[in-house]
């Protein structure tokens, strides 16, 4: 009689990491560990926090199988290289070990649950080096039973160690914190994660695009147990098919857009197109894209393009076709209109997800960003309204952008009769020299195109430069020790503090003070309809 052959297991367990070296994105816990373990600085508990699927739970684990091990020979200690084949090794790795105690607080809620842990610990360990107690979501324990653990979590026998693991570290006491040693396991890069996923694919002698495993990387979200569980789908999707797991399948599965086709959509938003815009995006709904996915493709781009203009490391994750676009627009957009670009995308997702219509929500919204590029910037109304200049009439079959966009229009080289009208001019195009502008430089002289200044704190860039760019004069820009003006912030606060005094000086509120000795002036920072 034939034996029935071994039940399936999810790449998720399978691929459970059974050493530190296979733990992927920890390498700063994993350090620390090793120090301590060579060091004998061995804590009496630990607490391991982070999202799902980091490996928090696997790390305890790990621990415990390096606090046991007695390497091949039995006469080993304890070390951050567990052989994984020693008794104690194999025990914890398959679940059996007697010594090693796995409670889920999520089930164990209860005072009554500890309590049993605290008989247990006085006793010693039946063939280990250490008791172990992995006690996982440990933020579900009753406050009654954190109480009751608290005792023996500060002052523990020799021979036991907790490990503690949850998602939701705030929910645990500080009590409780205070006693463990805290390990806060960060979210896997993706390109660390589909480098992994690319070694579980060729270990499962499956074939998959580099674009696929990368899509499933970022749908993971830094958690190698979704991710795992997202490519166990994947290759099932795939089926028999010849080409193996394709980005075309996974994006179908996962419902998410062509990452060119949001591309292209972003393209005729910023050209202001709005048959075009209307129309592809109806393309996307027939191939089964959700409106809510199209919207979080177009903020990813507008995200990308920003942190390409300020200068951020790309994701290596993205496809270098991905990465020219992105740097293209990040050369023709300002930053005031991919801040507004954000806003309204980010608006838009927010009434496609809570919307009856979310198809017609998204047809709106995509329409008002596409309108959006016909009004005049806010900042540039209060410079023309400051300065006494014409306002501009609006072009309402102006498109957003032709070369750069029309939001994002050059200032007119007309410099500022004062500093402050100086810094606000050229906020648009370079929000943080003029922030720094703002806040540490005293003005010593303004006549352009002279400019003396005493930084109170050092300014970074060319500020001679920065203000060309915007108001094309040949800028001579001083730095001196020379007496000056207070800093725009500081006379913003003095003005503060002063209309602060005045009310607190009125005789109303004084008698109120007088009433109730521990009354303060607070502000009221809502906004009134």
């Amino acid at each position: 009689m034939s034996e029935s052959p071994a039940p399936y297991r999810v790449l998720a367990r399978k691929y459970r990491p059974q050493t530190f070296g296979e733990l992927i994105g920890q390498d700063a816990m994993v350090q620390t560990l090793g120090n301590a373990i060579r060091r004998g600085r061995l804590a009496h508990a630990f607490l391991m926090t982070g999202v799902r699927g980091v490996g928090k739970t696997s790390t305890a684990r790990l621990i415990a199988k390096a606090l046991n091990c007695i390497g091949l020979d039995g006469q080993g200690g304890p070390t951050i290289d567990p052989c994984g084949i020693c008794e104690p090794c194999k025990a914890i790795a398959e679940g059996r070990h007697i010594d090693v105690v796995e409670m889920d607080a999520a089930s164990h809620t209860g005072v009554d649950d500890v309590r049993e842990i605290i008989e247990a610990v006085r006793y010693a360990a039946v063939s280990a080096r250490y008791k172990i107690y992995i006690i996982d979501e440990v933020h579900m324990l009753s406050k009654n039973a954190f109480n009751a653990l608290l005792k023996t979590l500060e002052e523990p026998p020799a021979h036991v160690k907790f490990l503690f693991a949850t998602t939701e570290v705030n929910k645990v006491p500080v009590t409780v914190l205070s006693r463990c040693q805290r390990f806060d396991l960060r979210r896997i890069p993706a390109d660390l994660l589909a480098t992994h996923f690319q070694h579980v694919v060729d270990e499962e002698k499956v074939s998959a695009e580099s674009e696929a495993l990368a899509l499933i990387a970022r749908a993971a979200e830094g958690s190698a147990r979704d991710g795992l569980s997202i490519l166990d789908q994947a290759i099932a999707h795939a089926g028999t098919e010849e080409g193996g797991v394709t980005a075309v399948q996974v994006r179908e599965m996962l419902g998410l857009s062509d990452r060119g086709a949001v591309r292209r959509l972003f393209a005729l938003l910023l050209s202001g197109d709005a048959p075009a815009v209307l129309t592809a995006l109806a393309e996307q709904h027939a191939l089964g894209v959700e409106p809510a996915a199209l919207f979080r493709g177009l903020l990813e781009a507008v995200h990308g393009v920003t942190r390409a203009k300020a200068g951020g490391a790309p994701d290596p994750a993205q496809s270098v076709e991905e990465r020219a676009a992105l740097e293209e627009w990040a050369g023709k957009l300002g930053h005031a209109t991919l801040h507004r670009l954000w806003q309204l995308l980010l608006k838009g997702l927010g009434e496609v997800e809570t919307t009856a219509m979310p198809m017609e929500a998204a047809e709106m919204a995509l329409l008002r960003v596409v309108h959006a590029g016909t009004l005049p910037d806010p900042g540039e109304l209060l410079r023309r309204l400051q300065s006494g200049e014409p306002m501009p009439a609006v072009d309402n079959a102006a498109p957003m952008a032709s070369g750069a966009p029309t939001m994002a229009a050059k200032p007119v080289a007309r410099v500022p009769e004062t500093f402050p009208g100086l810094i606000e001019g050229i906020a648009s195009r370079h929000a943080h020299l003029a922030q720094q502008l703002h806040d540490y430089a005293s003005l010593v002289r303004y006549a352009p195109p002279e400019l003396a200044i005493h930084p109170k704190r050092p300014i970074d860039g060319n500020i001679a430069k920065a203000l060309g760019e915007v108001f094309p004069i040949d800028w001579q820009v001083a730095l001196t020790d020379q007496p000056c003006e207070p800093t725009l912030r500081e006379q913003e606060l003095a003005a503060k503090a002063a209309a602060e005094r005045e009310i607190l000086d009125s005789p109303v509120v004084a008698a109120i003070r007088s009433a109730f000795p521990g009354a303060e002036l607070i502000e009221d920072e809502r906004s009134i309809a």
